[in-house]
């Protein structure tokens, strides 16, 4: 495995290594020069990246493509408070270089397929024959691309099978607190689990090495809210779901999210969405404070978090 450190470079630091190229982008700045703007990306994490000034004629820029191996050799920088790369020198990877793109992909902690088993076993011990159905159905008709989905282009599980680490989490807390909330209907939390993000599947395009590259045309018109509700629907007269158990399911997926601003244009009305709404945060926020740790030195803060209202999360000395 190639020495890859995106998200442990320091300011100050020179670097010369390999990173995979995540997104490219030639885009104008406000003096009316072009430069390069990148997404930089290893087993660790993410970079950002800025190539300034660049030429119009430069011959290698044209055949960047995102998913590529790239070598960049820079200088990390500070801008508002968050870490950038400002590259002098960029090229593709050759087959020269002998580099396996496995080493430069960020992924789940735990196999893919251990996971979808998790998940798949969760849907089998439901009570409820309606819900058990149609969870088993969602899992089993995409269970290709749950393996290696991520479940964002960027921020939280941003990675290959990183959808399904997300589930996972939900699904192990959502377990816990049902024991501890002994009134929740565990069988329709689990539900709510499963299928809040699965169309994710639609909504963002990724490669089989779980690298998203944007969003799908309804990804961007419609979101996987809308289009959770949607699948549903359309699942449940298939399968045959009584009417109540349908909206409550197309209602916590729509509602998940909580505030409009964020895409949800009603708050939960039960508990089992209201809980589901924090199962979501908390995996989130927790991934994003681990992410946030990794690389940090014992009694130091971090950058400014974007995704943690811009704090800086400190690491205890012991």
């Amino acid at each position: 495995m190639k020495d890859c450190y995106a998200a442990y470079v320091k300011v100050g630091e020179e670097i010369q290594t390999f990173f995979l190229l995540k997104s490219v982008a030639v885009k104008t700045g406000s003096t009316g020069k072009t430069y390069l703007d990148l997404l930089l990306g290893d087993y660790t994490g993410d970079l950002n990246a800025k190539k300034w000034d660049i030429s119009a004629d430069d011959p290698e820029i044209p055949q960047l493509q995102e998913g590529q191996l790239v070598k960049i050799k820079g200088t990390v920088t500070e801008f508002n408070g968050q870490k950038q790369l400002r590259v002098q020198r960029i090229r593709r990877a050759t087959e020269q270089d002998n580099l396996e793109k496995t080493d430069y992909i960020k992924s789940a902690p735990e196999p893919a397929a251990d996971m979808f088993l998790y998940l798949l076993s969760a849907a089998e011990k439901m009570a409820d024959e309606d819900l058990k159905k149609l969870c088993i159905t969602v899992l089993k008709r995409n269970e290709e691309r749950f393996l290696y989905y991520p479940a964002a282009t960027r921020n939280h599980h941003a990675e290959l099978a990183g959808l399904l680490w997300h589930m996972k989490r939900m699904a192990m807390s959502g377990e816990a607190l049902c024991r501890v909330y002994t009134f929740l209907n565990r069988d329709l939390l689990i539900a709510g689990v499963i299928l809040h993000d699965t169309q994710k599947l639609n909504e963002i395009e990724a490669s089989d090495m779980g690298v998203a590259s944007g969003y799908s045309f309804e990804g961007n018109m419609l979101g996987h809210l809308v289009m959770g509700v949607r699948e549903i629907e359309k699942l449940a007269e298939e399968l045959g779901i009584p009417r109540e158990k349908t909206t409550m399911l197309e209602h916590m997926v729509l509602s998940h999210h909580y505030e409009p601003e964020f895409g949800s244009p009603k708050k939960p009305l039960f508990a089992e969405a209201e809980m589901l709404h924090y199962l979501d945060i908390v995996d989130a926020r927790m991934y994003d404070f681990e992410e946030a740790l990794k690389g940090l030195e014992p009694g130091t803060f971090s950058e400014k978090i974007w995704t943690l209202d811009n704090r800086r999360i400190y690491k205890a000395e012991k």
